[in-house]
């Protein structure tokens, strides 16, 4: 049975030392470890990170490592350099600040690249020697970036995924990050990526794409010999955890929380100490309310809680005392002796306070300028189970605003609207109140932390089983195939060209066959026995000029023109009227799509954006895909899109059709078909079940195996050529 090992950078248990160095181990709260321990009990898991202390001693060390073991923890241990190279400065003052969109905070420092670069390898040899056969390897977040492609040297059939919890900034924001490859071929190690909203996935699909020159297909890129995964995956809470939550009445905290309650309507506000909150800029909107509606003063009270974090470094104390100068002036200028606007706290808070907290509060306000999902927002409404009373005003740049689309959405940069939005939660009816809470506790309680623990593991398992299904040509099949070759006596090749024979380029005329193609199309031709067609959505005079001389059969613009035996003709019946109509509507592209191009046939005209930004392309493809489609709905025509290009054609004539001009010219004994994209599937169908047909890439297709790219057609046809 298949294990679990999951990794990230910190493990789920805290380490003290007390008097005499005895080790105490206490378990960390989170949504992480919540989730990741409902996964079902069947599956083995073996939990690797940092354990949050620097143990230098030997025995310290290993009497870690026999504890942990117990519970299917194995630490990786990190000195204190390690730590503020690695973790407090490549990972916090460089990739935090950036991938939140606050470059003016983004340290570029080689130093800690370097750290960072060695850590990932430390981590890395501690968990290839564990993985055993089967086993499935899942890395978190923005810490452990290069992880997964430092396993996939030491083991490229492991199954392996990666989640990142932060949110993936734009193409335009993560190319200036000088070490933007090795971080994206890093996690492209992976088998499948997992991000908590579509923009998110949209930004890295784009990255991959502008800078190491993956394409997607739905969210699937061909990296190497394996199928990459990128997908939507939004974490959730434990409902159940907060939504039964019963704080302790006797407590003491839990009392003056309720008391307060009564008196006022109490807006809480807690977050980690962290520019990305968006702190100073709610204090300001409180303020602002303060001024705007003095007819609440005495009625509502904001209370802010401030958990510490990374006190030493300089931004972060900095806005320490912004926050602490904010809260004196609020309540310097509106307090009274009977009265505190704002009620802060500069500490974190227990399971009983922070239940209390979000049952008693009338409003929730979690204003963050960017955050990866935002938790805290989805606890204080699952905490109002029982209630159905509350206001969640939620900024919309946290990724949880994606789902919970019943709140209050704000800017989190506009004053205004926020203060607009508090009167209007402190105004708002107890049945809207409660409308609005079924209809996102609905959703929590579905999507819980278990479904995306169990989500991500399921479809990554799903794809798993898919490569297995993907019949890739390797030695044994193509060992197998060359055998036939050699014993066959009458043989029949079909080759598409672009993408195919060559490579595609922006410009598609400068895909002149090279020396070495034109030498083994010789040869296949010259081979006794052996018919050779290249079967292409080219037109005819460009198939002539580079390919004619050879003396190969072909077929043009998907089999408008056929040639056979030194002769061409083209199919008959077909009318080429049409086209001034359609080249009108594809110029208009043109003149709105700079980069774009038009190339004329003699019976299709085709729309090119191999020179434009592949998204732009498409989202023009859309625009006018309903025009075309009603354009040709009457003149027997049909509209075909395929690899950076749309094209429009006479019906009835595809590459299948003009593949039964060959089929059934002799009895064959051995037949090969080679193509890339979908107008290659009918050829494919045309076929006999036991013809070798090969798909250039690895999407489904009708084809019996698949290779990834034109090196590998390039390597088998001279194989064939030598036989």
């Amino acid at each position: 049975m298949s294990r679990l090992i999951i990794v990230s950078n910190r493990l789920p248990i805290t380490i003290d030392t007390v008097a005499g160095g005895e080790l105490i181990y206490h378990p960390s709260a989170g949504g992480l470890a919540t989730g990741l321990n409902s996964l079902d009990d069947t599956m083995e898991k073996i939990w690797i990170g940092w354990p949050g202390k620097d143990i230098r001693s030997d025995w310290g060390r290993e009497a870690i490592r026999k504890d942990l073991a117990e519970q299917d923890l194995v630490p990786v241990f990190l000195s204190k350099k390690e730590i503020r190279g690695y973790y407090e400065g490549f990972s916090n003052k460089t990739i935090w600040p950036h991938f939140h969109y606050f470059t003016q905070f983004t340290t570029y420092n080689e130093g800690y690249w370097d750290y960072y670069k060695a850590v990932n390898e430390k981590f890395a040899q501690v968990v290839i020697p564990i993985i055993q056969p089967g086993d499935i390897i899942w890395v978190h977040d923005y810490q452990l970036m290069l992880l997964p492609q430092l396993i996939r040297h030491s083991h490229p059939n492991v199954s392996i995924g990666f989640f990142l919890h932060i949110p993936f900034p734009s193409y335009e924001v993560f190319r200036i990050l000088p070490w933007r490859e090795d971080i994206l071929h890093g996690i492209l190690g992976a088998d499948q990526i997992g991000f908590h909203t579509f923009g998110y996935m949209r930004h890295f699909l784009s990255a991959a794409y502008r800078i190491t020159g993956h394409e997607h297909n739905v969210g699937l890129l061909s990296v190497g010999k394996r199928a990459v995964n990128v997908d939507v995956f939004p974490m959730g809470i434990d409902y159940e955890k907060y939504a039964f939550a019963n704080a302790d009445p006797q407590d003491e905290e839990v009392q003056k929380i309720g008391e307060l309650a009564k008196q006022v309507k109490l807006i809480i506000s807690i977050d980690r100490l962290d520019y990305t909150k968006g702190i100073p800029t709610r204090l300001k909107a409180f303020e602002q309310f303060l001024e705007t509606y003095r007819d609440q003063h005495g009625k509502v009270s904001l209370l802010l809680i401030v958990v510490p974090s990374r006190s030493n470094v300089d931004q972060y104390q900095e806005l320490k005392d912004q926050v602490d100068t904010l809260v004196g002036h609020i309540n310097g200028k509106f307090g009274d002796f009977d009265w505190t606007p704002v009620r802060y706290f500069y500490r974190s808070l227990n399971f009983n306070e922070l239940t209390a907290l979000y049952t008693s509060a009338h409003i929730a306000m979690i204003t963050p300028l960017r955050d990866g999902m935002n938790l805290v927002a989805k606890e204080f409404v699952a905490s109002k189970e029982n209630s159905k009373q509350g206001v969640l005003i939620l900024s919309e740049m946290a990724g949880a605003a994606n789902e919970l689309t019943d709140a209050l959405m704000v800017n989190p940069q506009d004053i205004k609207g926020m203060t607009t939005a508090m009167l209007r939660a402190i105004q708002m009816t107890p049945s809207e109140q409660e409308r609005r809470l079924v209809n996102m506790q609905s959703k929590l309680k579905v999507y819980n932390v278990k479904h995306w623990a169990n989500t991500f593991l399921n479809d990554l398992k799903q794809l798993n089983q898919q490569h297995q299904n993907i019949s890739r040509m390797e030695s044994k099949q193509l060992d197998a195939m060359y055998a036939h070759f050699r014993q066959a006596k009458n043989k029949l090749i079909i080759l598409d060209y672009d993408g195919t024979l060559m490579d595609f380029q922006p410009d598609p005329q400068a895909v002149v066959p090279d020396d070495e193609l034109l030498t083994m199309l010789r040869s296949l031709v010259s081979d006794t026995g052996t018919k050779l067609v290249v079967n292409s959505g080219r037109d005819k005079l460009t198939l002539q000029e580079w390919l004619g001389p050879l003396g190969i059969d072909m077929a043009a613009e998907h089999g408008v023109w056929i040639k056979r035996n030194g002769n061409w003709f083209v199919n008959p019946g077909l009318a080429d009227g049409w086209k001034s109509e359609i080249r009108d509507v594809l110029e208009n592209m043109v003149q709105r799509t700079p980069g774009s191009f038009i190339e004329e046939k003699d019976y299709s005209i085709a729309w090119h954006y191999r020179r434009i930004d592949k998204e732009f392309g498409e989202k023009r493809v859309r625009e006018f895909r309903d025009v075309l489609l009603y354009l040709t709905a009457n003149l027997d025509l049909q509209v075909l899109e395929g690899n950076k290009v749309v094209e429009i054609k006479n019906a009835g004539v595809n590459k299948g059709k003009a593949t039964i001009n060959w089929l059934q010219e002799s009895d064959w004994d051995f037949i090969m078909a080679i193509g890339d994209d979908h107008t290659d599937e009918d050829t494919f169908k045309a076929l006999p079940a036991d013809a070798y047909t090969i798909k250039v890439g690895l999407e489904n297709t009708a084809a019996r195996y698949n290779v990834l790219s034109v090196k590998e057609v390039r390597q088998l046809l001279r194989r064939i050529t030598e036989i």
